[in-house]
């Protein structure tokens, strides 16, 4: 811990909200297309077209109408009225006009650490959303670098930290997401931290413990200071 160089937060769920509003639009979106399928019918063939559509799209919230409407497609068999397609456009916009919610804590772990250690951003999704979030959330002043990836995978970490011109053992990774934010950052020899949001996107759980010596779990983010100051 203590070569360590670059402290590298996730922004979706790590620095502000973000599930909650995908959530809340999914709401919608199951109700718009009610007279078709159940509920969970409707949600499970969203999550079975988003996933296939990852590969051509990536993350975020273009991919994610796209995926909608192509989920009302097929559930309707192709007789879904132009009205209803609008309608999930118009859920996309309004996804895009969210508030940036800070969570708790983060600005008072920004401020304790910008200067002792170089503070990046590294996430994924699409990168005209993900810059127009960090740039609203007036959290852009304390960050060296902002990495907007395609994929979180060992690979993704590896060029980013080529690019930061570090060692692994001193890179610091910061997110809600043990798939994303920690078991890749774990397996190329940095620290992961873990820091749990009320709500996870089922594409990024895993159903087992890690144990590790460069892991950590804690509830909030502003644990993490106990470590790093």
């Amino acid at each position: 811990m203590k070569n360590l160089k670059v402290i590298a937060f996730d922004a979706d769920d790590t620095l502000f909200i973000n599930e909650t509003y995908f959530a809340e639009t999914e709401e919608k979106f199951c109700s718009l297309m009610s007279d078709y399928l159940s509920h969970q019918g409707i949600s499970k063939e969203l999550f079975k077209i988003e996933i296939d559509n990852l590969k051509l799209y990536g993350y975020g919230i273009k991919g994610y109408i796209l995926s909608m409407i192509e989920a009302a497609m097929k559930i309707s068999n192709n007789t879904i009225p132009i009205e209803v397609i609008e309608r999930i456009i118009q859920y996309g916009k309004e996804l895009t006009e969210k508030p940036i919610v800070l969570l708790e804590g983060v600005e008072e772990t920004l401020e304790a650490l910008n200067g002792k250690y170089k503070l990046v951003v590294a996430t994924k999704g699409d990168l005209l959303d993900q810059r127009r979030k960090l740039h609203n959330s007036g959290l852009g002043k304390y960050f060296h670098h902002i990495e907007v990836m395609s994929d979180k995978q060992e690979i993704d970490y590896t060029d980013l930290i080529r690019r930061l011109e570090i060692q692994p053992e001193e890179f610091f990774m910061i997110g809600n997401s043990l798939k994303s934010d920690v078991l890749p950052v774990l397996a190329i020899g940095g620290h992961a931290v873990h820091i749990p949001f009320h709500t996870t996107w089922a594409h990024e759980k895993i159903d087992y413990k890690i144990v590790h010596e460069n892991f950590m779990a804690y509830e909030k983010i502003t644990d993490v200071l106990k470590q790093l100051q």
